[in-house]
């Protein structure tokens, strides 16, 4: 199979890789995990990143003809819709967003039809391939991190999202609604299958003590040999107790909550109110009341809390 085009593109305030992956073929190519710029204290969002992506397919002679998620991401708004918009692709994502999307919706008193699987276009199982151009996709489902994360693969080249971080950094937090430390080893284990010269690009670097640059491109192999939580002789039962231990000491991602409401709707705005603005909720975490009728978001999670 003819390598793909890829080309990475990193945003520094939220640490995410998008990458532009083309078949030189046609001309054709995918976004994966595009960012919508997104500022917090002030509500502004911008499109510098997806237009700086859309940008570069535009004058380098590429067509997107599909924007891929790898998971609803919680820490960064996904720009799928705005791409969509602009360019014409279809937005994909594994099928098990459904699990996000029940598990989230109570939270932030969402209709049962809002938001609803009809904000993707394309939902993906285990084992999917996918036409881009001459390439094939093939999708594998690698829970843990969340119930509906997906990696996308061609040929010596595997697209892997959050499941894993450089070999010196370790491999993603597995106690969001729905994450599970054991599953997310056994689907690290799935991927460490793959050919030693595999070539992993991940979703996000943070660049590990000792190192002074950003990288995002690692291997199979050296996943095995170095990484720090899963290397070969790292056991399941020793990883999850390591994961569990660690995830128990992190802070709740600061874009959670505006990503999550975003990012299971594809990447869509919440509808305009009767003034015309779009708004996010935050659901609050109340003390114990005398009111018996207000609620906490915990009180709304079905069986398991916000991280």
């Amino acid at each position: 199979m003819t390598a793909p085009f890829i080309e990475a593109f990193f945003d520094d305030p939220t640490n995410t890789i998008s990458y532009l992956v083309g078949d030189p073929a046609t001309r054709t190519a995918a976004v994966i995990d595009p960012v919508l710029d997104f500022e917090l204290a002030s509500g502004d969002v911008d499109t510098r990143s997806a237009g700086r992506i859309i940008a570069f397919a535009r004058d380098h002679d590429w067509r997107i003809i599909m924007v891929l998620e790898t998971h609803a991401h919680a820490d960064h708004l996904s720009a799928a819709f705005l791409i969509k918009a602009r360019t014409g692709a279809w937005i994909g994502i594994g099928e098990h967003i459904r699990d996000v999307q029940r598990i989230f919706r109570p939270v932030f008193g969402m209709d049962e039809g809002e938001p609803g699987v009809s904000d993707f276009d394309r939902l993906f199982v285990d084992g999917d391939r996918i036409a881009l151009g001459e390439l094939v996709i093939e999708v594998l489902h690698v829970p843990g991190h969340t119930p509906a994360d997906v990696a996308y693969c061609l040929g010596d080249v595997a697209f892997v999202g959050d499941t894993l971080f450089m070999p010196d950094y370790g491999t993603a937090r597995a106690d969001f609604p729905g994450g599970d430390a054991r599953t997310l080893y056994r689907s690290i284990q799935r991927l460490l299958t793959l050919p030693d010269a595999t070539r992993l690009f991940l979703c996000h670097d943070y660049k590990a003590p000792g190192r002074d640059v950003y990288r995002w491109e690692t291997t199979v192999g050296d996943q095995r040999r170095a990484s720090v939580h899963v290397r070969d002789g790292m056991n399941e039962d020793a990883f999850v107790a390591m994961r569990e231990a660690r995830d128990a000491k992190l802070a709740v991602p600061k874009l959670l909550l505006p990503s999550i409401q975003v990012n299971i709707r594809a990447g869509q705005m919440p509808a305009a109110e009767a003034n015309g603005i779009s708004y996010l909720k935050i659901p609050l975490r109340l003390p114990p009341s005398t009111t018996p009728d207000r609620k906490s978001v915990v009180d709304n999670m079905p069986s398991a809390s916000l991280p």
